[in-house]
């Protein structure tokens, strides 16, 4: 269920990154539930390095049991450096389309009413 989860959200960050709609309150739920993701696989980074670290200090551990908190390590990384790479992006674009709408705020403001202009004639 997890890679599920995980897939949907990267494809989710990639369509609204790719110029999909996106409302705001979407850009602050994709950017909470992938700074999540990101935590919870530093977390479980750090858990295999601690394990590896203890495993190399003690003489009577084997290979056979750091080869797969090595593996682990080596599957989580990719995926943290996507992970961070993804949000990167999103913060971009999310200062892309909060200046858009920005910009659209400021123009209409400037812009005459229909009511402002027949008061001037």
């Amino acid at each position: 269920m997890r890679n599920t989860l995980e897939f949907a959200l990267t494809a989710r960050l990639r369509d609204v990154l790719a110029s999909q709609p996106a409302t705001e309150s979407e850009l602050r739920s994709l950017k909470e539930q992938a700074e999540a993701w990101a935590r919870a696989l530093t977390a479980q980074i750090q858990a295999s390095e601690r394990r590896i670290r203890e495993l190399n200090a003690d003489p009577a551990s084997s290979l056979a049991e750091i080869a797969p908190e090595l593996r682990r390590v080596e599957t989580l990384r990719p995926q943290l450096e996507e992970v961070r790479f993804l949000l990167e992006r999103l913060e971009t674009r999310a200062r892309e389309l909060r200046t858009e709408w920005l910009l659209y705020q400021a123009a209409s403001l400037r812009r005459p009413s229909p009511r402002q202009l027949r008061a001037r004639t």
